[in-house]
């Protein structure tokens, strides 16, 4: 089968491979969806992932399609059906505290950008996931990052009626809009290109805010901003954007540092304002078995669809270009990956 094969640093090659022989409790699920992740591009950039993939290997994590050939009695060939890029051990500490995500041992799963990947037996077992008929692939193929999302929106909380500010407006901070305005929350959006805040407001942001050339970011947002805001959401990554969140949320309010900063970064927050204000200050990670499922449920309920999110599709045999582009940086959203062609 065609895979793409991640090899160091800006080095993907599409190949030829040999697809592995299933063992006990695993099966072969054949791609009919796969899609492009801003971590893969930080894989991509960096040339591996610490905990997530060491080369040479098959890399890619959002996928969905139907089972090939299986080793596990719950499953037959046919089902359609979608899996998590990771699933915890169940027995550690942080499982047995309801806290999944930081599991001392989560076992990763790449290898979307090919013709067909093999679900581990624990992912088979805890976070493989059936799709109704109607289901679309390429909407099943969210579930993975949107419920990284719905882990946030859970643990800033905001509540109908509130205003949030999303920070960034890339496709995680385009499903912070979705589903904080599926609570009912008057939302508004910082972030940059034109096709990206035309999709918050698509969405239903009340207000977007490009910030192209904006020098500073909390003046301008305050200046713009139609009250202070309950919830703030950080959706980039950036140190100064950490810093400028903790400045724009109200008394009283609640910050979510969800985009992880470079390795090494340190920011600078005032703690006079932390304490005085009484803020709340939330940092995200992951997902858990429970947000998986209740990612499909939201997919499945017509919340988020792939229309809003994937811009773009591009063969496998391509791939390398296309991420060289993404690296460069190509506005794009998100691409289906068409793996058969």
């Amino acid at each position: 089968m065609k895979a793409a094969i991640l090899y160091g640093k800006e080095q993907v090659r599409v190949e030829d491979v040999e697809p592995a022989p299933l063992k006990a409790g695993e099966v072969r699920v054949r791609i009919e969806a796969a899609l492009t992740c801003g971590t893969d591009l930080k894989v991509f950039k960096r040339g591996y992932h610490a905990r997530m993939i060491v080369p040479p290997a098959v890399f890619g994590h959002e996928f969905a399609g139907v089972i090939a050939e299986a080793k596990s009695p719950d499953w037959r060939v046919g089902d359609r059906v979608v899996a998590a890029n990771s699933v915890p051990c169940g027995a550690c500490f942080h499982c047995g505290a309801g806290q999944e995500n930081l599991c001392d041992d989560l076992l990763f799963l790449n290898g979307a950008y090919a013709e067909s990947i093999v679900v581990p037996a624990r992912i088979v077992e805890k976070n493989l996931l059936r799709l109704k008929p109607e289901t679309d692939f390429r909407d099943a193929a969210l579930v993975e990052p949107l419920a990284c999302v719905v882990q946030g929106i859970e643990d800033a909380a905001p509540r109908a009626g509130q205003h949030v500010l999303v920070l960034g407006a890339g496709p995680i901070g385009l499903m912070f809009v979705a589903l904080a305005r599926h609570r009912g929350c008057d939302v508004t959006v910082a972030g940059r290109g034109a096709q990206r805040l035309a999709t918050a407001q698509r969405l239903g942001a009340a207000r977007v805010v490009d910030v192209s050339s904006r020098q500073d970011l909390v003046n301008t947002l305050q200046t713009q901003a139609k009250s202070a805001f309950d919830v703030v959401i950080e959706a980039v990554g950036q140190p100064g954007v950490w810093e400028a969140a903790v400045r724009l949320v109200r008394k009283g309010g609640t910050v979510n540092f969800f985009g992880g900063c470079p390795a090494g970064a340190q920011v600078s927050l005032d703690t006079g304002l932390i304490h005085y204000s009484n803020l709340t200050l939330r940092a995200s990670f992951h997902h858990t078995p429970r947000t998986i499922r209740r990612a499909l449920e939201i997919i499945e309920a017509g919340v988020v669809h792939a229309r809003d999110f994937v811009d773009g599709e591009c063969p496998l045999t391509q791939l390398p270009e296309l991420f060289q582009a993404m690296a460069a940086g190509n506005r794009a959203v998100k691409t289906l990956i068409r793996v058969h062609e």
